[in-house]
């Protein structure tokens, strides 16, 4: 595994005990503005964060929002330009304890269903055996497609959490489910795999 950035490790921490390393996928959706508060609560927790945005994700929030909340590089291509040999997507799969996409718009998760890898965020998703936690945010239309249905239930069955969605106005202007969860709901979910200790666990995803 690829140690944590020393500098993103907060200062009265010891060293000597694991910190846990979280990779936030952060996707094109509203919602996105919601990822920094989550960077935030994480870095509280004293857990390294390694953000990593899909294209359409930097649409809404900036790259030097979450670089600078999280004290690391973010990750938006699969062809960035990087100082080590070790292609991004095994990097960022390899360093996840646990790997966290919010907001996870219906595009992205009909990919992880699916095994799509087109993407850094997609490939580090399907070359991760870390957990994964993802928090849905869309449209209840889009939410309630059977399709959207069955990519659920295939990602459950494969152990993926699934944080939400929560019910209520969406920005959209519908009502209904499709709302991401707020930030400390989803940090539950990840402190609560992190305690069963089943952070980097072979999956069957």
């Amino acid at each position: 595994m690829i140690p944590c950035d020393l500098a993103a490790v907060p200062q009265g921490v010891d060293m000597a005990a694991k910190v846990p390393h979280i990779v936030l996928g952060v996707t094109g959706s509203i919602a996105a503005y919601k990822a920094a508060e989550l960077v935030r609560q994480m870095r509280r927790r004293n857990w390294a964060v390694s953000v990593v945005m899909t294209r359409a994700a930097t649409e809404f929030v900036t790259l030097l929002t979450f670089q600078t909340l999280s004290r690391n590089a973010v990750g938006t291509g699969l062809f960035d330009e990087k100082d080590g040999w070790h292609p991004e997507h095994i990097a960022y799969a390899d360093r996840a304890d646990v790997l966290v996409i919010a907001p996870c718009t219906a595009n992205v998760m009909a990919k992880l269903a699916h095994g799509l890898a087109d993407d850094l965020l997609t490939c580090t998703a399907l070359a991760t055996r870390a957990p994964v936690v993802i928090a849905p945010a869309m449209n209840v239309k889009m939410w309630e497609h059977a399709a959207t249905q069955a990519n659920v239930a295939l990602l459950k069955s494969r152990g993926v959490t699934l944080a939400g969605p929560a019910q209520g106005d969406l920005a959209c202007g519908y009502e209904g489910n499709g709302r991401m969860v707020e930030p400390d709901e989803i940090v539950r979910a990840v402190a609560a795999i992190l305690a069963t200790g089943a952070g980097k666990k072979e999956s069957k995803r």
